[in-house]
C-alpha cells in the first residue's frame, strides 16, 4: 500500500470520524431543545388555565365592585395582553425577545391583579363570597404550578445552553443553526414568581 494510500485512508477515516461526531452533537442539541420547548408547553397549559380563571374573578367581583370599573377593565386588558405575550413565546420557546415580551406581559397583569386583589380587601362581603374564595384558591394553586413548571423549563434551558456552549459542541452549534442560547423564563416578583397572598 502506498503512502498516499493510507494518507488518504486516514482522512477518510477521519473526515468519517468527524462527520459522524457532528451528527451526535446535532442530535443532541435536537433532544435537549424538544426538552425545554416540551416544559415550556407545561408553563403555557398552566398559564392559559389561569388566563382562563381571570375573566371568572372580573365577573365574580364586577357585582360588588361596580364603580371600581378602571381596574376591571385594567385586569381584562392585561390579561389580554399576556394572552398574546403567551402566544408569541409558545411560537418560539427561549427566543429571547419573546421570553422577554412574555415577562412584561405578565408584570403587567400581575400588577393589575394585585390592585384589585387590594381594593377587594374593601369589601366585606365579597370577601366572604364562596365563588371569590374558590376562584382565588384556584389562581393561587395554578401560580404554584406555574411556578414549578417554569423551574423546570429553566433546567432544561440550562442543561441544553450549557451543551451548546461547550467544547466541541460550541464548534458545530452555529453550523447546525444553533448558535444562540435559550432565554430562561424569570418572572419578577410583580409577576407570578409568587402566589398572590390573600386572605379571606
Amino acid at each position: 500500500m502506498s503512502t498516499a494510500t493510507i494518507i488518504l485512508i486516514v482522512i477518510v477515516v477521519v473526515g468519517l470520524f468527524l462527520v459522524m461526531y457532528g451528527v451526535g452533537i446535532y442530535n443532541k442539541l435536537v433532544t435537549l431543545k424538544n426538552r425545554f420547548e416540551n416544559a415550556f408547553s407545561q408553563i403555557e397549559v398552566q398559564l392559559k388555565r389561569r388566563y382562563d380563571l381571570i375573566p371568572n374573578l372580573v365577573e365574580t367581583v364586577k357585582g360588588y365592585m361596580s364603580h371600581e370599573k378602571d381596574t376591571l377593565e385594567a385586569v381584562i386588558n392585561a390579561r389580554n395582553r399576556a394572552v398574546g405575550g403567551l402566544q408569541t413565546a409558545a411560537q418560539s420557546p427561549g427566543d429571547p425577545k419573546a421570553m422577554q415580551e412574555l415577562v412584561a406581559a405578565e408584570s403587567a397583569l400581575g400588577g393589575t391583579l394585585g390592585r384589585l386583589f387590594a381594593l377587594s380587601e374593601a369589601y366585606p362581603d365579597l370577601k366572604a363570597n364562596q365563588n371569590m374564595a374558590q376562584l382565588t384558591e384556584e389562581l393561587t394553586s395554578t401560580e404554584n404550578k406555574v411556578a414549578f413548571a417554569r423551574q423546570h423549563y429553566n433546567d432544561a434551558v440550562t442543561v441544553f445552553n450549557t451543551f451548546r456552549q461547550q467544547f466541541p459542541a460550541v464548534i458545530f452549534a452555529g453550523m447546525l443553526g444553533y448558535g444562540e442560547d435559550a432565554e430562561l423564563l424569570e418572572f419578577d416578583s410583580e409577576a407570578i414568581a409568587e402566589a398572590p397572598k390573600i386572605s379571606f
